[in-house]
């Protein structure tokens, strides 16, 4: 009951004789007697049930099965999923139609049940992104909506009476779980003793309320409508049974108390709320009035650190799947790390769960570490974080793996030099070098790939601004890493944006850095600064789109392998009232009749080769296939604010990077020269740059972290006016900075002997790309302004 796309070969251990089920399936749903009429492919989800895509000539359908091997007293019951499905069914509560419950152990190996597939979106991100506020709004709704509907229903009347023992649920939850943990657990872990024992004392009073629960309801266990926000199937019903209402919403509810980037649990954040999902105030009140019951959650606290342990003793059962990576195991410790530390706040906040505002400005590290001392030297010790990247949490031995290729970088810094020096004329001025190709393939054996990427890094904003900030400090180290600007705009756009097919044959490839891309926005004969104006113009013919205009400082279209451009047009056919809904953006294979590079335009004389250069490109009747374009029709600014903001503060933390590199340079050169008889640094105003430019550095990475944690944790939108902010200050504070380490080199400092005058081209057009700063400036007082009458309104 998912999407076909989350499907896999059957794993090895999960093999059965397909004939063998072929045959048995045959009269049952009436199938051709023919093994090769039915194929079979397996989910990377259900993981606990083993869980299949059945396909047939006529029809497509489920399988649920028990894993192999030794189980668990009263797990992976697979005949009570099937019951509970059939009466939920049969009362129109959406849930899959149960087809037929085998429990002859002959045909596959074990029990199972079949029920139909249902189409539809499964969203395995919490955070749902790539869907606008109100339509994550909208899911979360239906979603409570659906568990309120599933709580009204009458057990009786569904003849599940004896389905689960009904009252008193929270103490058999407490006992079961804590039986489940000890039977599992490798090692006894004395906070989840505690918890525990809390959990014992602490039982609500007046525990009788005895509804259908489902026992582990979360948005990845729905399928939703294609387009509406209305909630198709409900699955995985494993852990279903009668008992208390409230300890299912309080499952629901727990990610909204999670910190994130734990690891172990997708989560909505816990410091603050993710724009567009409705806070657990809001949702309990939507289930409470579905209900017709008082809008407030009895016994909170309670229900949402059982939901907490349930799931820490879950992370405790051994992975059947031995593709599964030492780091999975160490996510499961992080669960129970978090576990100890929710209970130690839940034994002294018992009014206030999850109340985390005091720390929204800490780094997500730092909020444990403040609640919990030992927790970051517990991690590190075990090797958590396999690929975080920053001043708090990195394991030594990564640290050291990404400091090593880095310091290779550096080292190779002149070779490469030379490399595009030799080849100024030539054809190969526009290829990779191959000692570049050479540390690229190091990095990426070592795990240190994509890091840019939350979805594929698992770092977050914040983390990866520490990164950033390294690789600023050598022009080719982003590139070493996969990082390198405009493709990890490119490959973000096509993330958030672009349709399965558009990832597969694009971002697929970009990802493994098998190809580059270019970004086709400004032009040369309008004002670029305001977006609005560009004139290369998009027209809709028979299934194709027509591609007319002109597009310069194109980054990145002059690598031999650029393979595919990211192209801003205006609709032919657009609303001329409405502004900001004329462009639209589309993917241009740069080999495409009728793209033709112009010529490659100089930054201060320079032609960027390693960067790929920055290319007039014109677009002369392009003719691409309608399925090209992103997202559609008239969405091009959407795409654009989803595609500058983390672009935007990775060119800024870059900026960082590259400022401390020109303090250094200041700083040696000022200790190594004298004038008029005494060092530089001993004249007050060479000492004066010095200390004004760590003050500046200092502020500057303070703002772009600060811009990434509210992007980690508000989205684009919300953090708009501190990314505007930094992008102003970085690119001023790293030009300020250069600019006096030129000054303090005198003639060597414009010269090539020194990085500072390519430093000072990078900083100073940073002032220009992704925005001028006065327009950022015109954003950000406008911002400010809508702000501080907001206050003032709310005072009144």
């Amino acid at each position: 009951a998912a999407m076909e796309a989350e499907t896999t070969p059957v794993r090895q251990q999960h093999l059965f004789n397909v004939q063998k089920l072929q045959q048995y399936l045959s009269s049952r749903l009436h199938l051709a007697p023919d093994a090769s009429a039915i194929s079979v492919l397996q989910y990377s989800s259900g993981q606990s049930n083993p869980t299949f895509f059945i396909q047939t000539p006529e029809r497509s359908y489920v399988l649920r099965k028990k894993p192999p091997g030794p189980l668990l007293p009263g797990a992976h019951k697979v005949d009570r999923e099937y019951a509970v499905q059939k009466a939920l069914h049969s009362a129109a509560f959406p849930v899959p139609q149960p087809v037929l419950y085998c429990s002859d152990t002959d045909v596959i190996g074990t029990e199972f049940y079949i029920m139909e597939h249902v189409k539809g979106r499964i969203f395995r991100d919490l955070k749902l992104p790539g869907l606008s506020a109100a339509e994550r709004s909208a899911l979360y709704v239906a979603a409570v909506e659906t568990l309120a509907r599933l709580h009204s229903v009458d057990v009786a009347s569904l003849g599940l009476a004896g389905y689960g023992k009904g009252a008193g649920y929270s103490k058999r939850q407490v006992s079961t779980w804590t039986k489940q943990y000890r039977a599992s657990a490798h090692r006894s872990i004395p906070a989840m003793d505690e918890l525990s024992d809390w959990l014992s004392n602490n039982l609500p009073s007046g525990d009788n309320e005895v509804t259908l629960v489902h026992g582990d309801f979360r948005i990845d266990n729905l399928i939703f409508h294609p387009t509406e926000a209305r909630v198709l199937a409900v699955l995985d019903w494993e852990l279903s049974t009668t008992g208390q209402p409230t300890a299912d919403l309080a499952y629901f509810l727990m990610p909204h108390y999670c910190p994130s980037h734990l690891g172990v649990i997708s989560t909505l954040g816990g410091v603050t709320e993710i724009e567009g999902i409705p806070p657990p105030g809001d949702l309990i009140s939507i289930y409470c009035r579905c209900r017709g019951l008082p809008p407030s959650l009895p016994h909170q606290n309670f229900f949402i650190a059982l939901a907490m342990f349930k799931m820490a003793s879950i992370a405790q059962v051994p992975t059947r799947d031995p593709r599964a990576d030492e780091g999975a195991r160490y996510l499961q410790t992080a669960a129970l790390l978090s576990i100890s530390v929710f209970w130690r706040r839940a034994k002294f906040i018992v009014a206030s769960v999850g109340c985390l505002s005091c720390l929204r400005f800490l780094s997500p590290l730092a909020y444990w570490h403040s609640l919990y001392p030992g927790f970051l030297n517990y991690l590190r010790s075990k090797g958590t974080f396999r690929k975080g990247f920053s001043q708090l949490g990195l394991p030594q031995s990564d640290k050291e793996a990404f400091r090593a290729s880095f310091k290779e970088c550096l080292s190779l810094f002149q070779q490469i030099t030379e490399y595009y020096a030799k080849h100024t004329d030539g054809p190969q001025r526009w290829q990779t070098p191959p000692v570049l190709e050479e540390l690229k393939a190091k990095a990426r054996a070592a795990g240190l790939w994509n890091l840019f990427l939350p979805a594929v890094s698992g770092l977050s904003q914040v983390d990866y601004s520490y990164i950033a900030e390294e690789t600023g400090r050598c022009f080719f180290a982003p590139e070493v890493f996969n990082c390198q600007a405009p493709d990890s705009g490119n490959m973000e756009v096509l993330h958030l944006y672009g349709s399965e097919e558009q990832k597969k044959q694009w971002l697929e490839p970009l990802l493994r850095g098998e190809m580059r891309s270019c970004f086709c926005m400004t032009e040369p004969d309008v004002a670029s600064s305001d977006a609005t104006n560009m004139q290369c113009t998009l027209q809709k013919d028979n299934g194709h789109y027509i591609i007319n205009g002109k597009k310069w400082w194109s980054s990145g279209a002059g690598n031999s392998v650029c393979k595919i451009a990211v192209v801003m047009c205006r609709n032919k056919t657009a609303d001329p009232n409405n502004r900001h809904g004329q462009h639209s953006m589309i993917l241009v294979p740069m080999d495409t009749p009728g793209v033709r590079k112009i010529r490659a335009l100089t930054v201060f004389g320079a032609d960027d080769a390693h960067h790929g250069g920055h290319l007039e490109v014109h677009f002369d009747n392009v003719r691409v296939p309608a399925s090209n374009i992103l997202l559609g029709e008239g969405r091009g600014f959407e795409i654009a604010q989803g595609r500058l903001g983390p672009g935007r503060l990775h060119h800024c933390m870059r900026a960082v990077g590259l400022a401390e590199h020109a303090l250094e340079l200041l700083c040696q050169r000022s200790a190594s020269r004298q004038t008029f008889g005494k060092e530089l640094y001993h004249h007050e105003v060479v000492a004066h740059w010095i200390a004004e430019s760590r003050i500046a550095i200092e502020q500057t990475r303070l703002l772009a972290l600060h811009a990434a944690h509210t992007l980690d944790t508000k989205g684009n939108k919300a953090a708009r006016k501190q990314i505007g902010m930094i992008k102003v200050a970085a690119g001023r504070m790293a030009t300020k900075v250069v600019d006096c380490a030129i000054q303090v080199h005198g003639g060597a400092g414009v010269s090539d002997d020194f990085p500072l005058a390519q430093m000072y081209a990078y900083a100073r057009t940073l002032r220009l790309a992704d925005g001028p700063d006065e327009v950022h400036l015109s954003s950000i007082a406008q911002m400010e302004l809508r702000d501080q009458l907001r206050r003032t309104a709310a005072k009144l």
